[in-house]
């Protein structure tokens, strides 16, 4: 199976400003390496983590998913991350992933985080989102779902297992060491890749925020972890390792055969 190239962008996202921050990425896109395959955004990446949804949120053709058509297409890239949605009289935390042939595929962020208000602004999604790349599973995971290894765990049935977890955030630089340590630890119980891509700056609210995007192995080692500053970082994740990691600690064969619906 072919090598999975991911770029992350790790940035310092312009409260409520769609405009600035898609210039920002307009920018940042023309120096992504030709033969990344995933270019991935953080959590709510055209707006920062806002609890006036009514202010900013937009349908699935507003302009922030048409821009990332167009330049999911222009670049012949996949590009994800998160958007305030409105849809049906409600908003949703919506990471979306954009093939570049303007097909899509969603996930509604299921654990809301209450202690910034976000379930009272916002509604959950009810079902997990595992999307497919060269022969890769990707599980599409937000922010604060990352505590939650029930929700994160593998299916019992290996067919339905996911190869890298995705997780996209606005993560508080307060709780830095919690982010670091979850994101080894989902990578350990579910012998996956974990690739995690968060904001760096200081938001509206005044909560700083420290970046750490990281990208684990399935035995949790960190291959490679941002500073704290905006920056760009192209990983390759070599299915050959995974494979080879998870027939020689077979250990999601023994796991429990149950899974939360």
């Amino acid at each position: 199976m072919k090598d999975l190239i991911v770029t992350i962008l790790q940035y310092d996202i312009a409260w409520e400003d769609i405009g600035a921050n898609l210039a920002y990425l307009d920018a940042r896109m023309q120096q992504v390496p030709a033969e990344s395959h995933i270019v991935v955004l953080p959590e709510m990446f055209a707006t920062g983590f806002t609890m006036q949804p009514e202010k900013v949120g937009q349908s699935m053709d507003g302009t922030i998913v048409q821009w990332m058509s167009s330049t999911a297409r222009r670049y012949r890239k996949i590009l994800a991350g998160s958007v305030v949605i409105a849809e049906n009289g409600v908003f949703y935390n919506r990471l979306i992933w954009m093939l570049p042939d303007g097909r899509y595929y969603t996930y509604d962020k299921h654990h809301l985080f209450s202690f910034a208000g976000e379930d009272q602004h916002y509604s959950a999604g009810n079902s997990r989102t595992i999307v497919s790349v060269n022969g890769w599973k990707i599980s599409l995971n937000v922010c604060y779902d990352l505590r939650f290894p029930v929700w994160l765990r593998q299916s019992p049935d290996p067919a339905q297992r996911y190869d890298v977890l995705l997780v996209v955030a606005n993560w508080p630089e307060r709780r830095s060491y919690a982010w670091n340590t979850l994101l080894k630890a989902r990578a350990i119980e579910n012998l996956s890749f974990v690739v995690g891509v968060n904001r760096v700056g200081k938001d509206h609210n005044g909560i700083d925020h420290s970046g750490d995007s990281a990208v684990i192995s399935p035995l949790g080692e960190v291959l490679w972890t941002a500073a704290h500053e905006a920056c760009m970082h192209t990983h390759t994740l070599q299915y050959s390792g995974l494979e080879e990691t998870r027939q020689r600690f077979a250990f999601l064969d023994d796991m429990d055969p149950y899974i939360i619906p």
